[in-house]
């Protein structure tokens, strides 16, 4: 028995065509698609942009000015007068000491720095994404197989049951359960078809194309515990490659800085100032004057009193530190958690895919002797059935485990800040359009228990 059933365990899809599409196409396809990593990608260009909007303030600034004026002078003992006067020229402005732009540039670094771990984050979330979708769909097609070939079994049940019944071999009551358990079969069919669409729809929306095949996983798939064996690893790896932790970190830093920009709103302003123009004065009197005139010099601005803005923006930033250190904490603190959680749980996920893999073995076995004893009058009806929905349950949740066990390692990666397209390349050398699982073991129990074949 163990021989004829393990071939089939590993993968639960129906052979698929040639062109069936594997996990680095569906990523190759989410990536030119999906709005979510554009977003995040426009964010961290805007906040480059940002960071060199903040340095232009420290740089030299020129620029062209113009005036023209008329005054009226009256005298009080004298002829008055009025002209006209017209002035035009360069200007060119250094900033010599300027506290508040230099903390300014730096929050502004940082908040790039932000964005660009948030970016990081984005595009791991976007590998994640594309892989529960894939691994997703699979499963409910695996739930569809299970389904249909539990509903196929327990309707050849009841049609016997049913010509037992006909024959006097049984009583009604059998008949009845059998068909009570066919309907509960049909419904669950019913549902599991339309999970599997949800999950189609789920995939379409990152890669903007429906998947009526897809590629699954090889039946020789090693099923290995993370490595290093030492969840300590791993979460010292988190705390430092943490994308969601960095970003926080960054965040932290930035907030620091714009602390040191309200503090600086005390500092007095140096700046450096130089232009060069031409003036003419055109007098009431017929006096004309015109020449060029060239200035330079250093121009000192001494905060004193501000209405007390600069006093309450040192408490709303020194708050906003705190605010920021303490979301920082929060983070390390779920990372953590998380990493030596999900560190668990794949190892709970190998072992619970072999001790199901001898599950299945052992629920075949047990369904062939109940069949058995009804076929003699020791067993009765209802344990057939139970046997029968038993040996198809062992086979979904095998399934279940192995997808659980990659998703749940792709899960451990991120949350080490580890996770890249080069896990989803070594994934998909274990994909095979070819790959037969649940619906070819299905077949052949139905074969093997249909007295026509």
């Amino acid at each position: 028995m163990k021989k004829r059933l393990l071939p089939g365990l590993i993968t639960l899809l129906a052979a698929q065509p040639a062109f069936s599409l594997d996990l680095m196409e569906t990523y190759e396809k989410a990536l030119s698609y999906d709005s979510g990593i554009a977003s995040a990608l426009a964010q961290f260009q805007a906040q480059q942009a940002a960071s060199d909007v903040s340095r232009s303030t420290l740089l030299p600034q020129v620029g062209a000015f113009a005036e023209a004026n008329h005054t009226d002078f009256d005298a009080k003992n004298g002829p008055g007068d009025s002209y006209k006067a017209l002035n035009y020229g360069v200007r060119l402005s250094q900033p010599v000491f300027r506290a508040d732009s230099w903390f300014r540039y730096d929050a502004s670094q940082f908040q790039t720095e932000a964005a660009q771990a948030q970016y990081n984050l984005a595009q791991q979330q976007l590998i994640l994404d594309v892989a529960t979708a894939y691994f997703n769909v699979l499963r409910a097609q695996d739930t569809v197989t299970t389904a249909r070939a539990t509903e196929a079994a327990i309707q050849r049940q009841y049609e016997q049951a049913q010509e037992r019944f006909d024959v006097g071999l049984i009583a009604i009551t059998e008949v009845y359960e059998a068909r009570a358990s066919y309907d509960d079969s049909k419904s669950q069919r019913i549902a599991a078809e339309n999970q599997l669409n949800v999950a189609r729809e789920q995939l379409a929306r990152l890669t903007g194309e429906y998947a009526e095949d897809l590629e699954n996983l090889r039946e020789n798939f090693p099923l290995g515990r993370p490595e290093p064996m030492d969840p300590s690893a791993w979460e010292n790896t988190a705390l430092e490659q943490n994308w969601v932790i960095q970003s926080a970190l960054y965040q932290l830093n930035a907030n620091e800085a714009n602390l040191k920009v309200a503090k600086s709103g005390h500092l007095p302003t140096l700046d450096l100032f130089a232009s060069y123009g031409k003036s003419e004065l055109d007098g009431a009197k017929n006096t004309q004057q015109e020449g060029t005139q060239g200035v330079i010099g250093l121009e000192l601005n001494v905060p004193l009193y501000m209405g007390g803005g600069t006093q309450a923006g040192v408490r709303q930033q020194r708050s906003l530190v705190t605010a920021a250190q303490e979301d920082l904490n929060t983070t390390r603190r779920d990372v953590r958690v998380n990493t030596r959680s999900l560190y668990l749980t794949v190892n709970n996920n190998v072992e619970t895919a072999s001790a199901l893999e001898q599950t299945i073995i052992s629920r075949r076995s047990a369904l062939d002797a109940t069949r058995a004893g009804y076929d003699v009058g020791t067993r009765n009806i209802v344990e057939v059935l139970d046997a029968e929905r038993a040996y198809y349950v062992a086979l979904r949740d095998y399934a279940n485990a192995r997808y659980d066990y990659v998703i749940n390692t792709l899960q451990l990666k991120q949350a080490a800040g580890t996770l890249s397209p080069q896990d989803l390349i070594e994934l998909n050398n274990w994909l095979s359009a070819s790959a037969r699982g649940i619906e070819a073991l299905a077949e052949e129990d139905l074969t093997l228990d249909d007295p026509t074949q």
